[in-house]
């Protein structure tokens, strides 16, 4: 075979016996929007006879005659065609079909706007350009493809771009290598449902068929069937149809549609015959010297070919091996590109009669339609939740409407609600995570998951990557205490782990527009904003969409006190200021401790409750700043008089209590990068309750809090301008009176139903990333190579790694610090 010649195309028409059509076709191709040095035009004659060879080869058109010796069919001809061929892309036109100028410009701008993108196929319609030959594919459960308008008029409804199982043979394009990859059309099938069977399985391999519009040809329709009997074309038709059905249906549904398909092709055949499949009933009476009776042709096609199906059964079971072997996409993912599969397709009274008893008696219809979505967080879930892992399960309980959803933590978890299941795979038995994969559909991941896990990292299963939390922004706050080098490899760690995420991701999700001009920026720094990605989609939300940090529908109920008058300092008539949250060295309570200070000496009843000190997650140390600002309340005789500081973490379900008694919320930190990028979880907590918000500047929320007034905004480390603020939300009746009808109407905005509406929308039709191509599997070749490679990187488990640990540890914090986290470390294998 020839080297393939980049930009390309390779048209493959099959003559037989139809030159008159063959040349009319060439003739189209000549007059292409195209270049003519990228075009090459293979003709294989399938043993037409010598007049029609002698006139192909006396032609001065543009095109290379392959003679194939003998008749090998639709399937054998173009099979012989492309191993012809040099182009990287082969299209296949049949003889009796005339393509439209812009026929091969339209299908090559697909391609280029998707990796994952294996073939094009074109809009058919008839040869006076009236009626619809091929806009959409279906497939029925017995193995049967049809277009669903065949014959309709085609009045402009099909004019968008999208998805299909398959394209027709008459007019589509595929990738050269993937044909070559997915050997062809299989030659068993001569003709008919080839084009079904082929992009059936290039869809199961992660490919996607897309369907374009303006790639436009027009087609005389079963020009050569037209010289022989229906009866064989029904053989054809009722045999691939099982050959189709055998190979590509998963073991689930087969165990159910084959049978049923069997049934049906027997029905079909005794309708066609209009015979009594009773008349040999012992109980009819009859001429039983009479041991032959009349039955038409097309009654023994339907039985021939489930003979000829039963014949090549052990072909087509290896094949069928192989298939399931390498598929990457499940029957539920597919599902959507069927269409209508209850459809009969014959008007045979008799035949129609035991359609309705097949169906409804084997149930053949009942396919788990749902998707299965995975949604790895590294927090604990259960009671007492942190951000993270409020996200992912609140994901998981909006999806779970739609799918079938699995939430996996890395640390521990508890059932907390019967719509998704709840799984613990911790982080050093990184081969539990095997089983959840191969499982999943989509696959949703937060933090260091495909560091640690790498069958994450290898998958060939769609994948988002939630990015609301820049972690690399966090250490430039978070390790300041650290020296400096320890400060700097925590920064590149952590960036080193998003840069490989983005790498990897088809969809990406983050908190606010601003941070998604933040992550468009490192997402063009890693490459992934490139032609492809931009040919999709001009915006790019197909890439990255804005799913913030959510919020109950459900506003909280005050049914008892849990602070004013239960909390020894607090009293029932209090003014209670809470702190929302955790308390982190990117945030400044510092200030606000000495802000309620100033606050105290006028106002001596305001109250600061900070909710939330100890991290639900064990694995999170306590940071510096809580220890400083606890100082700071003591040295300024606040604590257990206007400042009070829970110990514990509010379990996540009980925190509306904590809320509903508050009079506002609060939140301050300082001006810096982190900050400008953040998403303050608290001050949606803070909606929630319909609590008026004082804030510090500089983050998307403080934005929100001045543009809605929401409450007062102030400048970083100005205790007496924060005073000054939480004096105006608590005690001036007309301002307050605003603030609280201004949040109420905001917070609708951010139900979880709404900002999780994006990530509902991809998980409903979920695609790989224009510039990420389809990863083959083990023992067959790579038909392309990722645009962004992934580097090697340190893995975070193993014997090298634990050895490496031991050794920061033993220099950091000692040998009794070891012995104790390996002490831990075996209680919990």
């Amino acid at each position: 075979m020839s080297e393939r010649r980049t930009g390309v195309v390779s048209v493959v028409l099959v003559n037989y016996k139809g030159t008159d059509d063959t040349l009319t076709s060439i003739v189209g191709l000549t007059e292409q929007d195209w270049p003519a040095d990228r075009l090459e035009i293979i003709v294989v004659d399938n043993d037409s006879g010598p007049e029609h060879v002698g006139r192909l080869k006396a032609s001065d058109l543009p095109f290379t005659l392959v003679e194939s010796g003998g008749n090998l069919g639709f399937t054998g001809g173009c099979n012989l065609g492309v191993a012809n061929t040099t182009g990287e892309y082969v299209a296949f036109l049949n003889n009796d079909a005339r393509p439209d100028p812009g026929w091969i410009r339209e299908a090559m701008a697909t391609f280029a706007s998707g990796r994952d993108i294996g073939a094009v196929a074109s809009k058919v319609l008839d040869w006076e350009g009236v009626n619809v030959d091929f806009t959409e594919a279906a497939m029925t459960w017995y193995g049967m493809g049809y277009k669903p308008f065949a014959g309709s008029p085609d009045t402009g409804r099909w004019e968008n771009e999208t998805d299909v199982l398959f394209g027709t043979g008459a007019a589509m394009f595929i990738r050269a290598d993937l044909f070559e990859q997915l050997d062809g059309f299989d030659d068993r099938y001569f003709m008919f449902y080839e084009d079904v069977d082929l992009g059936w399985r290039l869809n199961l391999l992660g490919w996607r068929f897309r369907y374009q519009p303006k790639s436009v040809a027009f087609h005389k329709h079963h020009a050569s069937m037209n010289k022989l009997g229906d009866f064989r074309e029904t053989y054809l038709l009722e045999r691939n149809a099982l050959f189709t059905l055998y190979k590509n249906l998963g073991d689930e549904q087969l165990r159910t549609a084959l049978p049923g398909a069997l049934a049906l092709a027997v029905r079909r055949a005794v309708g066609r015959g209009e015979l009594d499949s009773a008349s040999l009933d012992i109980r009819r009476p009859g001429n039983d010297a009479e041991s032959t009776m009349p039955v038409s042709k097309t009654t023994m096609a339907g039985v021939f070919g489930i003979d000829r199906f039963v014949e090549e059964l052990p072909s087509m079971t290896e094949s069928r091996r192989l298939v399931q072997a390498t598929r990457v996409r499940s029957d539920r993912e597919l599902l959507g590109l069927f269409g209508n599969r209850d459809e009969p397709a014959y008007p045979i009274e008799h035949y129609l009669a035991g359609y309705d008893k097949i169906v409804h008696s084997l149930g053949v219809l009942e396919v788990g339609q749902r998707r299965r979505i995975l949604i790895v967080t590294g927090d604990a879930i259960g009671e007492k939740m942190a951000g993270p892992a409020i996200r992912a399960t609140n994901m998981a309980k909006e999806l779970s409407g739609e799918h079938d959803v699995r939430v996996i933590s890395l640390t521990r978890s508890v059932q907390i609600d019967p719509a998704y299941d709840v799984v613990t795979v911790p982080h050093r038995h990184p081969r539990q995570m095997v089983e959840h994969e191969a499982w999943a559909d989509v696959i949703i991941v937060q933090g260091h998951a495909l560091r640690l896990f790498p069958v994450l990292e290898s998958t060939a299963k769609i994948l988002v990557v939630d990015v609301y939390d820049p972690l690399h922004l966090e250490q430039l706050e978070q390790g300041r205490s650290e020296d400096v080098d320890a400060w700097d490899r925590q920064i590149l760690d952590a960036s080193d782990t998003l840069n490989h995420q983005l790498e990897l991701g088809d969809y990406f999700i983050c908190a606010s527009e601003r941070q998604r001009l933040f992550w468009l920026g490192q997402l063009a720094g890693s490459g992934r904003i490139n032609a492809r990605t931009y040919s999709r989609d001009p915006e790019l939300r197909s890439l990255i969409g804005v799913v913030p940090f959510g919020l109950s529908a459900t506003p909280p109920v005050h049914t008892h006190n849990v602070v004013k008058g239960v909390v020894p300092g607090i009293g029932p008539d209090d003014k209670l200021v809470v702190w929302g949250g955790g308390i982190y060295d990117w945030f400044d309570p510092i200030t606000l401790v000495r802000a309620m200070g100033e606050l105290a000496e006028r106002r001596p009843n305001v109250r600061l409750f900070f909710m939330g000190v100890q991290h639900p997650n064990p694995d999170v140390p306590e940071m510096d700043i809580v220890a400083k600002v606890r100082k700071e309340s003591e040295d300024l005789g606040l604590t257990g008089k206007n400042v009070f500081f829970n110990e514990s973490w509010i379990p996540y379900e009980e925190r509306g209590a904590y809320l509903a008694e508050a009079d506002a919320g609060v939140s301050t930190h300082y001006e810096h990068l982190e900050t400008t990028f953040s998403f303050r979880t608290r001050i949606l907590d803070y909606l929630w309750a319909s609590l008026p918000i004082v804030t510090t500047d500089g983050d998307s929320f403080a934005e929100l809090v001045a543009q809605e007034h929401l409450g007062e905004v102030v400048h970083e480390r100005d205790a007496t301008a924060i005073a000054d603020a939480l004096e105006t939300v608590l005690f001036d009746d007309d301002a307050r009176a605003t603030y609280l009808e201004n949040v109420t109407r905001v917070r609708q905005d951010f139900t979880w139903q709404n900002v999780l509406e994006p990530l509902v929308e991809f998980c409903r039709n979920p695609v790989r990333a224009a510039d990420k191509t389809v990863r083959a599997q083990a023992g067959l070749p790579a038909p392309h190579e990722m645009r962004v490679r992934v580097p090697d990187r340190q893995k975070l488990y193993g014997v090298r790694y634990d050895i490496g640990r031991v050794a920061h540890y033993l220099r950091t914090e000692g040998p009794r610090s070891v012995a104790a986290k390996v002490k831990h470390r075996i209680t919990n294998r």
